[in-house]
């Protein structure tokens, strides 16, 4: 009777190892997938956020920062308060004359710094002013991001308002 037996309890102990290993499987594939969507999440970072000050009765500045992202993505739409119409420009210059015209997206090639300035390029326009932008004033800026894939999120900043010399 021992030699039938054995082999049950060997049988019961080694679906009790089968279940076990399974279930170790599944545990390690749900976190082995969590961490690749980990990873091609963007990291986005906003620095040096300014906003040029104005003056009485100006209905509209412009906003500057760096933007990085660390996978490719996209500015799709910056949004504040502090304007009632907020769209993303490019500067160019065309014939001897600067023109500024409203985009849809700005690219963000991963790893790489993209400079909204107001020198030329890319910059952010804030139009008809909630009021006007003050020196040392911190005016807030939500950039939406556009991955890969698709999905987008917000990256705050907060803009200091600067003289209108720089």
């Amino acid at each position: 009777m021992t030699v039938f037996s054995a082999p049950t309890n060997r049988l019961k102990n080694s679906s009790a190892f089968i279940c076990v290993h399974r279930r170790i499987q599944s545990f390690l594939l749900v976190l082995s997938l969590s961490s690749v969507a980990f990873a091609a999440a963007a990291k986005v970072t906003v620095e040096d956020a300014w906003v040029r000050e104005t003056v009485p009765a100006q209905r509209s500045t412009g906003a500057f920062a760096t933007v990085k992202s660390t996978e490719k993505a996209k500015i799709v739409a910056v949004k504040s308060p502090a304007a009632k119409i907020v769209e993303i420009h490019e500067s160019s210059m065309k014939g001897g004359v600067m023109q500024m015209n409203a985009v849809d997206a700005v690219e963000l090639p991963a790893g790489k710094a993209v400079r909204l300035e107001p020198s030329a390029g890319y910059h952010v326009m804030l139009m008809e002013l909630a009021r006007p932008m003050k020196v040392g004033e911190k005016v807030p800026l939500s950039f939406v991001v556009e991955d890969a894939a698709g999905k987008k999120t917000t990256v705050e900043a907060q803009a200091v308002v600067r003289p209108l010399t720089q």
